[in-house]
């Protein structure tokens, strides 16, 4: 099995490739993690992380400037169904619009928008930054053996406005309910980064990796 994480930029692709080997080398004993850049390259893997941090405009402009990438990402998860992760910015691009820096299209494999965080008490503050917990609203493969209330990292000011009941996995409260995990068939993304979470990160990486 090999994973690629593809690099547009604008995610933390040390920490992220790091943390997968670890994932991939605790589940098969071994680790093909690969970083690339470029759409040829997608057919030689098996499941692809697409990491993110930034604007949404931002990321989906720097993705978009790879030749051939949007059409080999979708070809890749809509038409083989091949697994793929988005992290961060990376799970919000799988909408379909955003709506930060003016607006921008997103991929459009998930009905829904990314719109900015709507405080309910001014006590809070964006970014939603730090370590805060999760309630797990469905059975997912992606959190399996993952506890009701456990703690990931977050850092954002955006948040996914989906249809709950359909693809939400897992919600967070930050003076409001926030997204932080979504799963659509082979399309699986997270709003906090596993690779900042320490072992409960490891633990999402590895159900990836089994997926």
């Amino acid at each position: 099995m090999k994973i690629a994480i593809i690099d547009y930029k604008t995610g933390n692709l040390k920490s992220v490739s790091k943390a997968l080997e670890l994932a991939s080398n605790n589940v098969l004993k071994k680790s093909n993690v690969e970083i690339i850049n470029s759409a040829k390259d997608l057919n030689n893997f098996d499941k692809v992380v697409l990491p993110g941090q930034g604007s949404f405009k931002q990321c989906f402009q720097s993705l978009n400037s790879i030749y051939g990438i949007l059409d080999g990402l979708n070809d890749f998860v809509l038409v083989k169904k091949k697994p793929i992760l988005g992290i961060c910015v990376g799970m919000q691009l799988f909408s379909s619009f955003g709506d930060e820096d003016g607006g921008s299209d997103g991929l459009g494999w998930i009905e829904g928008k990314v719109k900015k965080i709507i405080l309910q008490d001014l006590s809070f503050k964006l970014p939603h930054m730090g370590w805060n917990n999760i309630q797990i609203s469905s059975n997912s493969k992606l959190l399996n053996g993952i506890n009701n209330d456990s703690h990931f990292y977050f850092v954002h000011s955006y948040s996914f406005d989906v249809d709950k009941k359909r693809y939400v996995s897992a919600t967070t409260n930050y003076s409001t309910e926030i997204v932080s995990a979504i799963e659509k068939e082979n399309i699986f993304g997270t709003q906090f980064h596993p690779e900042k979470s320490q072992a409960n990160g490891i633990k999402i990486l590895e159900n990836f990796v089994k997926i």
